[in-house]
């Protein structure tokens, strides 16, 4: 596999979705959904792939499936 990794901090339970840049390949992103079942995973993973305009299949969640520091990585095309 390769591709450029990202790395995101999140804040599930959020009032609302939003999503900050806050350094090269860091993000901060906030989404209303809970912790259970990937719902958050899935959700931080649709908004970054709406953010860098891509389609979430080629993002990959690669570290911190149960933490809120998580590592994806963006396949080349």
């Amino acid at each position: 596999m390769s591709g450029k990794y990202i790395a995101v901090y999140v804040h599930p339970r959020a009032r609302q979705r939003r999503i900050a840049l806050r350094g090269e390949n860091r993000y901060e992103v906030w989404v209303p959904e809970a912790p259970a079942d990937g719902a958050a995973n899935k959700a931080v993973q649709r908004l970054l792939a709406e953010a860098l305009t891509v389609a979430p299949s080629r993002l990959a969640l690669i570290r911190g499936h149960t933490s809120r520091k998580k590592v994806f990585q963006l396949m080349s095309a």
